[in-house]
Protein backbone atom coordinates (compact mmCIF):
# COMPACT_ATOMS: atom_id res chain seq x y z
CA UNK A 1 0.00 0.00 0.00
CA UNK A 2 1.63 3.33 -1.03
CA UNK A 3 -0.87 6.10 0.73
CA UNK A 4 1.28 8.88 1.40
CA UNK A 5 0.87 12.05 3.97
CA UNK A 6 2.41 15.04 4.02
CA UNK A 7 1.95 17.32 7.45
CA UNK A 8 3.27 20.89 7.97
CA UNK A 9 6.41 19.77 5.98
CA UNK A 10 9.09 22.71 6.28
CA UNK A 11 12.43 22.79 4.83
CA UNK A 12 15.94 25.29 5.29
CA UNK A 13 19.08 24.76 4.12
CA UNK A 14 21.28 26.82 6.50
CA UNK A 15 23.94 29.06 4.85
CA UNK A 16 27.54 29.68 6.11
CA UNK A 17 26.71 32.65 6.87
CA UNK A 18 24.56 31.70 9.87
CA UNK A 19 20.99 32.29 7.79
CA UNK A 20 19.02 29.49 5.84
CA UNK A 21 17.08 29.19 2.73
CA UNK A 22 13.92 28.13 3.62
CA UNK A 23 12.42 26.05 0.83
CA UNK A 24 9.05 24.62 1.72
CA UNK A 25 7.03 25.76 4.40
CA UNK A 26 3.85 23.89 6.10
CA UNK A 27 3.02 21.84 3.35
CA UNK A 28 0.16 19.49 3.83
CA UNK A 29 -1.08 16.64 0.81
CA UNK A 30 -2.79 13.63 1.34
CA UNK A 31 -1.73 11.48 -1.69
CA UNK A 32 -3.84 8.06 -1.97
CA UNK A 33 -3.19 5.09 -2.50
CA UNK A 34 -2.26 4.22 -6.11
CA UNK A 35 -3.22 7.62 -7.21
CA UNK A 36 -1.04 9.45 -9.85
CA UNK A 37 -0.13 12.83 -8.72
CA UNK A 38 1.71 15.43 -10.40
CA UNK A 39 4.35 18.40 -8.72
CA UNK A 40 4.27 21.68 -10.45
CA UNK A 41 5.11 25.54 -9.60
CA UNK A 42 7.58 28.22 -10.27
CA UNK A 43 11.20 27.38 -10.64
CA UNK A 44 12.98 27.20 -7.27
CA UNK A 45 9.31 26.78 -5.39
CA UNK A 46 11.15 23.38 -3.67
CA UNK A 47 8.95 20.60 -6.03
CA UNK A 48 12.40 18.45 -6.20
CA UNK A 49 13.13 19.46 -2.43
CA UNK A 50 9.53 18.01 -1.55
CA UNK A 51 9.99 14.70 -3.53
CA UNK A 52 13.21 13.90 -1.79
CA UNK A 53 12.28 14.51 1.43
CA UNK A 54 9.07 11.56 0.70
CA UNK A 55 11.64 9.82 -0.73
CA UNK A 56 13.92 9.62 2.40
CA UNK A 57 17.07 11.55 0.77
CA UNK A 58 16.09 14.51 2.64
CA UNK A 59 15.17 15.16 6.38
CA UNK A 60 12.22 18.04 6.92
CA UNK A 61 13.02 20.80 8.99
CA UNK A 62 9.71 20.42 9.89
CA UNK A 63 6.60 18.21 10.25
CA UNK A 64 6.71 14.97 9.18
CA UNK A 65 5.77 12.69 5.80
CA UNK A 66 4.23 8.95 6.53
CA UNK A 67 3.70 5.99 3.95
CA UNK A 68 1.07 3.69 4.44
CA UNK A 69 1.08 5.12 7.81
CA UNK A 70 4.99 4.46 8.74
CA UNK A 71 7.31 7.22 9.52
CA UNK A 72 9.80 8.55 6.31
CA UNK A 73 12.68 8.40 8.47
CA UNK A 74 15.63 7.60 5.38
CA UNK A 75 15.49 5.37 1.70
CA UNK A 76 13.58 2.49 2.06
CA UNK A 77 13.36 0.19 -0.85
CA UNK A 78 9.61 0.66 -0.90
CA UNK A 79 10.06 3.85 -2.19
CA UNK A 80 11.27 3.46 -5.36
CA UNK A 81 13.34 7.04 -7.46
CA UNK A 82 13.75 7.63 -10.84
CA UNK A 83 15.89 11.14 -11.62
CA UNK A 84 15.71 12.90 -14.79
CA UNK A 85 19.61 11.95 -15.39
CA UNK A 86 19.38 8.30 -16.23
CA UNK A 87 21.52 7.05 -13.36
CA UNK A 88 22.60 3.41 -15.14
CA UNK A 89 25.87 2.04 -14.20
CA UNK A 90 27.91 2.12 -17.73
CA UNK A 91 29.75 -1.23 -16.87
CA UNK A 92 26.96 -2.89 -16.20
CA UNK A 93 25.29 -4.64 -18.97
CA UNK A 94 21.20 -3.62 -18.62
CA UNK A 95 19.99 -6.83 -17.10
CA UNK A 96 22.52 -6.06 -14.52
CA UNK A 97 21.42 -1.97 -13.72
CA UNK A 98 17.57 -3.25 -13.73
CA UNK A 99 18.05 -6.53 -11.04
CA UNK A 100 21.26 -4.05 -9.31
CA UNK A 101 18.91 -3.17 -6.11
CA UNK A 102 17.72 -7.13 -5.79
CA UNK A 103 21.29 -8.16 -5.70
CA UNK A 104 22.30 -5.44 -2.83
CA UNK A 105 19.24 -7.29 -1.15
CA UNK A 106 21.11 -10.90 -1.60
CA UNK A 107 18.77 -11.98 -3.78
CA UNK A 108 20.32 -15.21 -6.12
CA UNK A 109 21.47 -14.43 -9.43
CA UNK A 110 19.05 -16.59 -11.07
CA UNK A 111 15.67 -14.90 -9.11
CA UNK A 112 17.00 -11.20 -9.31
CA UNK A 113 17.63 -12.12 -13.52
CA UNK A 114 14.55 -13.14 -13.83
CA UNK A 115 12.49 -10.95 -11.97
CA UNK A 116 14.73 -8.23 -14.51
CA UNK A 117 13.91 -9.96 -17.49
CA UNK A 118 10.16 -9.28 -16.50
CA UNK A 119 10.44 -5.63 -16.05
CA UNK A 120 12.34 -5.64 -19.04
CA UNK A 121 9.63 -7.49 -20.86
CA UNK A 122 6.95 -4.85 -19.50
CA UNK A 123 8.84 -1.82 -20.54
CA UNK A 124 9.82 -3.18 -24.26
CA UNK A 125 13.50 -3.68 -24.08
CA UNK A 126 14.30 -7.78 -23.82
CA UNK A 127 15.53 -7.62 -27.08
CA UNK A 128 18.48 -5.01 -25.21
CA UNK A 129 18.94 -6.97 -22.04
CA UNK A 130 22.38 -8.09 -22.89
CA UNK A 131 23.41 -4.03 -24.10
CA UNK A 132 25.69 -1.57 -22.36
CA UNK A 133 23.18 1.77 -21.44
CA UNK A 134 25.61 3.79 -23.90
CA UNK A 135 24.11 1.43 -27.04
CA UNK A 136 20.93 3.04 -26.14
CA UNK A 137 18.43 5.99 -27.18
CA UNK A 138 17.94 8.30 -24.13
CA UNK A 139 14.01 7.07 -24.35
CA UNK A 140 15.61 3.82 -23.80
CA UNK A 141 17.67 4.48 -21.18
CA UNK A 142 15.08 5.83 -18.94
CA UNK A 143 12.67 3.15 -19.73
CA UNK A 144 15.77 0.59 -17.79
CA UNK A 145 15.69 3.31 -14.90
CA UNK A 146 12.06 2.80 -14.55
CA UNK A 147 12.10 -1.05 -15.08
CA UNK A 148 15.48 -0.93 -11.91
CA UNK A 149 13.17 1.02 -10.03
CA UNK A 150 10.01 -1.41 -10.21
CA UNK A 151 11.86 -4.31 -9.73
CA UNK A 152 12.52 -3.83 -6.04
CA UNK A 153 8.60 -3.50 -6.06
CA UNK A 154 7.94 -0.48 -4.40
CA UNK A 155 4.92 0.68 -3.29
CA UNK A 156 5.84 4.67 -4.39
CA UNK A 157 7.26 5.58 -7.18
CA UNK A 158 9.10 9.21 -6.96
CA UNK A 159 9.77 10.30 -10.45
CA UNK A 160 11.54 14.05 -10.60
CA UNK A 161 11.47 15.56 -14.20
CA UNK A 162 12.34 12.01 -15.84
CA UNK A 163 11.09 12.80 -19.33
CA UNK A 164 12.55 16.21 -19.05
CA UNK A 165 15.75 15.66 -21.22
CA UNK A 166 13.42 13.82 -24.36
CA UNK A 167 12.70 15.50 -27.61
CA UNK A 168 8.89 16.19 -27.82
CA UNK A 169 7.61 12.81 -29.76
CA UNK A 170 9.68 10.66 -27.08
CA UNK A 171 8.14 12.37 -24.60
CA UNK A 172 4.61 11.88 -25.41
CA UNK A 173 5.63 8.33 -26.06
CA UNK A 174 7.67 7.58 -22.67
CA UNK A 175 3.94 9.16 -21.00
CA UNK A 176 1.86 6.29 -22.90
CA UNK A 177 3.99 3.87 -22.08
CA UNK A 178 4.39 5.29 -17.87
CA UNK A 179 0.73 5.58 -17.89
CA UNK A 180 0.54 1.45 -19.42
CA UNK A 181 3.07 0.58 -16.66
CA UNK A 182 1.12 2.56 -13.83
CA UNK A 183 -2.27 0.51 -14.79
CA UNK A 184 -0.58 -2.72 -14.91
CA UNK A 185 1.24 -2.44 -11.87
CA UNK A 186 -1.17 0.00 -9.54
CA UNK A 187 1.67 2.05 -7.84
CA UNK A 188 1.20 5.22 -6.16
CA UNK A 189 3.21 8.02 -8.51
CA UNK A 190 4.80 11.55 -7.36
CA UNK A 191 5.59 12.84 -10.33
CA UNK A 192 7.77 16.17 -10.71
CA UNK A 193 7.42 18.73 -13.92
CA UNK A 194 7.77 21.58 -15.58
CA UNK A 195 5.44 20.63 -18.12
CA UNK A 196 1.84 21.31 -17.10
CA UNK A 197 0.60 19.58 -20.17
CA UNK A 198 2.48 16.50 -19.34
CA UNK A 199 0.83 16.75 -16.02
CA UNK A 200 -2.93 17.50 -17.20
CA UNK A 201 -1.84 14.58 -19.55
CA UNK A 202 -0.88 12.16 -16.06
CA UNK A 203 -1.80 12.81 -13.60
CA UNK A 204 -5.51 12.05 -11.15
CA UNK A 205 -4.54 15.23 -9.10
CA UNK A 206 -2.09 18.19 -10.08
CA UNK A 207 -0.31 19.98 -6.68
CA UNK A 208 0.45 23.81 -7.16
CA UNK A 209 2.70 24.80 -5.72
CA UNK A 210 3.92 28.61 -4.50
CA UNK A 211 6.61 30.39 -4.73
CA UNK A 212 9.66 29.89 -2.52
CA UNK A 213 8.86 28.72 0.41
CA UNK A 214 6.72 26.41 -1.47
CA UNK A 215 3.75 25.29 0.02
CA UNK A 216 0.37 23.82 -1.49
CA UNK A 217 -1.67 26.86 -3.17
CA UNK A 218 -4.07 24.78 -4.69
CA UNK A 219 -5.07 20.30 -6.05
CA UNK A 220 -6.67 20.44 -8.70
CA UNK A 221 -8.41 16.65 -9.48
CA UNK A 222 -8.94 15.59 -12.69
CA UNK A 223 -11.84 14.17 -13.63
CA UNK A 224 -11.62 12.59 -17.00
CA UNK A 225 -10.91 9.24 -18.18
CA UNK A 226 -7.70 8.36 -19.99
CA UNK A 227 -6.14 8.36 -22.79
CA UNK A 228 -6.58 12.48 -22.50
CA UNK A 229 -7.29 14.36 -25.46
CA UNK A 230 -4.70 16.98 -25.42
CA UNK A 231 -6.62 19.30 -28.02
CA UNK A 232 -10.13 18.88 -26.58
CA UNK A 233 -11.59 22.21 -24.56
CA UNK A 234 -11.43 20.64 -21.37
CA UNK A 235 -7.81 19.75 -21.50
CA UNK A 236 -6.99 23.05 -22.79
CA UNK A 237 -8.87 25.27 -19.66
CA UNK A 238 -7.20 23.48 -17.21
CA UNK A 239 -4.09 23.82 -18.85
CA UNK A 240 -4.20 27.47 -18.81
CA UNK A 241 -5.84 26.79 -15.05
CA UNK A 242 -2.52 26.21 -13.57
CA UNK A 243 -0.22 28.13 -15.60
CA UNK A 244 -2.29 30.77 -14.84
CA UNK A 245 -1.88 30.37 -11.16
CA UNK A 246 2.17 29.86 -12.02
CA UNK A 247 2.47 32.67 -14.25
CA UNK A 248 0.94 34.77 -11.20
CA UNK A 249 3.32 32.99 -8.81
CA UNK A 250 5.96 34.45 -10.98
CA UNK A 251 4.87 37.89 -11.20
CA UNK A 252 4.90 38.26 -7.36
CA UNK A 253 8.44 36.89 -6.72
Amino acid sequence: MGGVSIKNVGKAFPKEDGTATEALRGVNLEIGDTEFVCLVGPSGCGKTTLLRIIAGLETPTTGSVTVDGHAVTGPDPKRGMVFQEYSLFPWLKVVDNVAFGQEMKGIGKEERRKTADHYLEMVGLSQFRDAYPYELSGGMRQRVAIARALANNPDVLLMDEPFGALDAQTRNHMQKELLSLWEQTQKTIVFVTHSVDEAVYLSDQIVVLTPRPGSVREVITIPWDRPRDRTSAEFAEVRRRVLRMIDESESTQ
